[in-house]
């Protein structure tokens, strides 16, 4: 099986096989990556497509510094936070923490999404890229610019505080 990093760089020489096995492999994670984040699904399924677009339109200057998945979760950062300035600007009221989207694939109750709807914005982030996008703590860290001591004491912080959260729920 051909890597991540040989498929990027075939497509970078002109290959559209390589991209589209690009596309096979990473379509669903990343849909379901902007799905946690975006209560719209038609709104998911664009910024992916967008994503890929943005591979397209840049792919003369990727660089093999880091792994292909780091690349593109990267660029989904970037998606959602310019999702969110865009929706903030058009919207009448703000984007709250209780209107983030939680995973919606039925792997996490009711109350583990409003748990993690409680958590601060960036102990959520860093939970949710380990937790459901299962990057490493070095990936995270290229991701969000933080040092990996930093990924790892508030990963760590998230995984109290949301444990807390739900024990509290689970209690009432």
């Amino acid at each position: 099986m051909t890597s991540d990093e040989d498929l990027m760089l075939e497509f970078q020489r002109g290959s559209r096989e390589a991209f589209e096995e690009l596309f096979a492999r990473y379509r669903q994670p990343l849909y379901r990556f902007f799905r946690r984040r975006i209560a719209n699904d038609a709104r998911a399924d664009d910024l992916m497509q967008e994503t890929f677009l943005a591979v397209i339109r840049s792919k003369i200057r990727y660089e093999p510094r880091s792994l292909v998945r780091t690349y593109l979760y990267g660029i989904a950062l970037k998606q959602v936070s310019a999702d969110r300035r865009w929706q903030a600007r058009r919207a009448v009221l703000p984007l709250t923490n209780q209107e983030v989207a939680m995973p919606s694939e039925g792997d996490a109750p009711i109350w583990i999404k409003q748990s993690l709807a409680k958590l601060e914005e960036m102990d959520r982030e860093i939970l949710m890229l380990r937790e459901y996008e299962e990057l490493s703590y070095a990936e995270i860290g290229k991701l969000l610019h933080l040092p990996l001591n930093t990924v790892r004491s508030r990963l760590f912080r998230a995984r109290l505080a949301l444990k807390t959260l739900l024990a509290g729920d689970l209690c009432q």
